[in-house]
């Protein structure tokens, strides 16, 4: 994805006040509305940003890399903010090397592993949330499925 000028200068105001808030970028960015302030991060950064478990806006691995022009190395690990479903997703999904898995399938080795019942469409959240942070990958076969992009202790919880 190839970015402009001003959204590259935006993803720079990303990764440099992460974590933050619509209302924050609304002011740096001298926009009327949060709703306008969103509809610019979807339409030109949808891949360069996230939001936590706390609905903050952070910017992904990849977008730091482009803003500071250091590399993300595969030895590097990956800094992510998770929340507790998705720590726990982590811990029972298919690694890089293992056939991936359908959302069905991770529910019932969290169900297995944690021995509490968990919400399919939680967990569906929780999966692409990590497909957008750059933990696991989405493949399609079926039905969507999921595995890690990268290796379990490749992945460093950030506070």
């Amino acid at each position: 994805m190839s970015l402009s000028e001003e959204a590259r200068e935006r993803l720079a105001d990303i990764v440099e006040l992460q974590p933050t808030k619509n209302k924050t970028l609304q002011e740096r960015w001298g926009m009327e509305s949060g709703s306008e302030v969103h509809q610019f991060l979807e339409g030109e950064l949808k891949d360069y940003y996230y939001r936590d478990e706390d609905s903050l806006i952070r910017a992904t691995a990849e977008a730091r890399a482009l803003v500071t022009g250091e590399d993300v190395g595969e030895d590097d690990p990956l800094r992510v903010h998770l929340s507790d479903l998705e720590q726990q997703i982590l811990e029972v999904l298919a690694g890089p090397d293992e056939r991936s898995q359908s959302v069905v399938s991770v529910l019932h080795d969290l169900e297995n592993e944690f021995d509490e019942a968990f919400d399919t469409g939680e967990v569906r959240r929780a999966l692409r949330t990590l497909e957008r942070k750059g933990v696991a990958d989405l493949i399609y076969r079926t039905v969507p499925t999921f595995r890690l992009a990268v290796p379990r202790d490749a992945v460093e919880l950030a506070d």
